[in-house]
């Protein structure tokens, strides 16, 4: 099957899909809609921007009523992510009346409980939506199909004893599709209990590996920052990701590029939602060239051109690498991941290299580097490169995640 014609959608829903300039299915895609539309239970593996909305899409728009009460139910990891699955929603039933809500923390939940009885669909985030529940503010009864969407992400993040409680509470006649970059023993168990005989889809990594060019730098803590910013200076293909462990380091790095003259926003779960949909529209829409972040923004997003990829910090989980690099060198373009290494990222990276022993990251020269002033994350003062001891905030921020691993990000 090459075409959406053959899949058996709506004339309604075909409109839509064209109307969004698709001509032809992606993998993931022409491997599971068909048993999707079929009301078939599936797991489908496939990465971040392989067409996975649009896939589990198409059988609530053609499937929901609306106003028939709440029908669909899609778990996220990340409001980010709801937020962007709502608005693909809403694209393709741009034809059909369906009401679409996105319930998460981080807002007043007394909208969210004004609005809920009207909803047809709601996208969410596990901690919230329980909430709902456990105040009986949500009902769940006449969910009919259930989407659970970077299912590994939530494992990751810690929401999968959330999950099953939220499964447990759906119907247990109901069709159910899992969505995941991976697979890992804990997802497969669920898929196990929790699914009527799946159908298992697979599409291959949107990452063209041949496109991809990977490397690093060998540099001294107190000039990490400054070969960042000459790095940045020097690259103006494309858009940037910085990504760093921390919410204090995120905010130390895009704060100090901006003193260098470096057009950077931030992105990390200490920001409000609002803040957070202003600085990923402004970054998709080019009007800034460097987003710094934590793993909040590696996975579920859909951010196109990005050239280039900047470690700042090395993760200490080889799969958030992964989805760190993933976000450069898709559908055709070339991009290239730089790691940044100091003393005590090399323990990550090592463990990086030896689970995935086929990588090929070539070790570059240090380029000749200018110190440049600093910021400090907590006093707002400025401090200048040059001889003498640091003081001990910023030499504290400078050794990052050895003194920030506790905190979440």
């Amino acid at each position: 099957m090459n075409l959406f014609e053959e899949f058996g959608l709506s004339y309604q829903l075909l409109m839509s899909i064209k109307r969004l300039g698709f001509d032809k299915p992606t993998q993931i895609q022409r491997q599971s809609i068909p048993h999707i539309m079929g009301g078939k239970d599936v797991i489908g593996e496939s990465a971040t921007g392989s067409g996975k909305t649009l896939a589990f899409g198409c059988g609530i728009v053609d499937h929901i009523t609306p106003k028939g009460g709440l029908q669909a139910l899609i778990l996220t990891p990340t409001r980010e992510l709801a937020e962007q699955v709502k608005g693909s929603l809403r694209q393709l039933s741009y034809q059909k009346p369906l009401s679409i809500m996105t319930i998460y923390g981080g807002v007043s939940i007394n909208p969210q409980i004004h609005e809920l009885p009207m909803a047809d669909v709601v996208v969410a985030t596990p901690g919230r939506l329980l909430d709902h529940l456990e105040r009986r503010t949500i009902n769940v009864s006449k969910v009919k199909l259930l989407v659970l969407d970077e299912a590994d992400r939530m494992l990751d993040m810690g929401f999968i004893d959330d999950v099953e409680q939220i499964i447990r509470a759906c119907p247990a006649k109901r069709q159910t599709l899992f969505f995941s970059a991976t697979m890992p023993p804990r997802i497969k168990e669920m898929a196990n209990k929790y699914m009527n005989n799946p159908m298992q889809v697979f599409a291959q990594k949107m990452v063209d590996p041949n496109k991809l060019k990977q490397a690093y730098y060998d540099v001294p803590k107190n000039m990490k920052l400054s070969l960042l910013v000459h790095l940045l200076q020097q690259e103006k293909s494309g858009l940037a990701i910085v990504f760093c462990n921390t919410r204090r380091n995120t905010d130390f790095v895009v704060k100090n590029l901006k003193a260098n003259r470096v057009d950077a926003i931030a992105i990390h779960g200490g920001m409000q939602q609002n803040k957070r949909a202003i600085t990923i529209k402004m970054f998709n829409d080019a009007k800034a060239g460097v987003l710094v972040c934590t793993d909040v923004a590696a996975r579920g997003l859909h951010i196109a051109h990005v050239s280039h990829i900047y470690n700042y910090d090395l993760p200490k989980d080889a799969k958030d690498y992964i989805h760190r690099i993933g976000r450069t060198a898709r559908a055709g373009e070339e991009g290239k991941a730089v790691n940044l290494l100091c003393d005590y990222d090399h323990d990550n990276f090592s463990r990086i290299l030896n689970e995935y022993r086929t990588f090929l990251v070539e070790k570059m020269q240090l380029p000749h580097l200018n110190r440049v002033s600093t910021i400090m994350p907590d006093e707002g003062r400025r401090m200048h490169g040059g001889g003498g001891r640091m003081h001990g905030d910023r030499r504290r921020h400078q050794m990052g995640p050895r003194f920030n691993r506790h905190r979440r990000r």
